[in-house]
């Protein structure tokens, strides 16, 4: 199967100004993040999805492909759909969506997601590894739930499974996972997804996930060997990733 990876990104970020182009060991953190997905071999081909001239030259100038697209979407997944619908990139059977924040992402994370819908057959894919209780309190952490055959019930920042009772705290901890934030898609059910008008329970919990939940589309979760390395969304985030660096390898599984 022909696997599109798409990776959005944009200038509009409050927290961490500019933050594409901040730069991580001497290279701008979106040409990090388009090197992991490289590295990890996971794609048939790679695009920076973006509105910024400025992102697109600096991930052509590093040897990547960028493509320009409206700076009206309100989230990563319909800048995603607004690319796949060219022309340029027909014929893709499955899609994934790394997040252009992401430069540690976990390969067992993306290939997990993916594998959602190219072996399961699935619409939708994401991934989640199994956490300690002590996400469960975090805000900042999106937790998921999933039925026995491994998809998604619901995402929450709020602390899901609910723990009522102390007896069950064995159970309860076996079952703690923290969403990764990669997506697969079908061409037809991305389509589908940005289609959809946004949902009360997106709004609420601004989780965009829960809009084709709602809809009754079905999303499996790849769940992955953590532990899980965070994304860089402040100025403490870019501090420690800074920090790791060194140790890391993009080419790492």
């Amino acid at each position: 199967m022909k696997t599109l990876a798409v990776i959005p990104a944009r200038l509009g970020a409050r927290r961490l100004p500019r933050k594409p182009l901040r730069l991580l060991a001497g290279v701008p953190i979106i040409v990090r993040v388009f090197e992991r997905v490289a590295a990890l071999r996971v794609a048939d081909r790679i695009v920076v999805a973006t509105d910024s001239d400025e992102i697109a030259h600096r991930v052509r100038e590093a040897g990547g492909e960028a493509i320009m697209t409206s700076s009206d979407h309100p989230s990563g997944t319909d800048r995603v759909a607004e690319v796949v619908r060219g022309a340029a990139f027909r014929g893709f059977d499955a899609i994934v969506n790394v997040q252009g924040d992401e430069p540690f992402v976990s390969g067992a994370a993306v290939r997990g997601a993916l594998q959602q819908v190219t072996q399961k057959k699935r619409p939708l894919g994401t991934a989640a590894v199994l956490a300690a209780p002590d996400v469960l309190l975090r805000a900042d952490v999106v937790k998921v739930v999933t039925d026995d055959d491994g998809t998604a019930m619901y995402f929450s920042r709020a602390p899901i499974p609910y723990l009522r009772d102390e007896a069950d705290a064995t159970e309860r901890d076996a079952r703690v996972l923290h969403h990764v934030g990669v997506y697969a898609y079908t061409p037809e059910s991305l389509a589908r997804w940005v289609a959809l008008p946004a949902h009360a329970l997106e709004r609420i919990e601004r989780l965009e996930q829960l809009r084709p939940l709602a809809a009754g589309m079905r999303m499996g979760v790849a769940v992955v060997q953590g532990p899980l390395r965070a994304g860089i969304d402040t100025e403490a985030d870019l501090d420690r990733a800074i920090r790791a660096w060194p140790t890391f390898t993009v080419n790492e599984s």
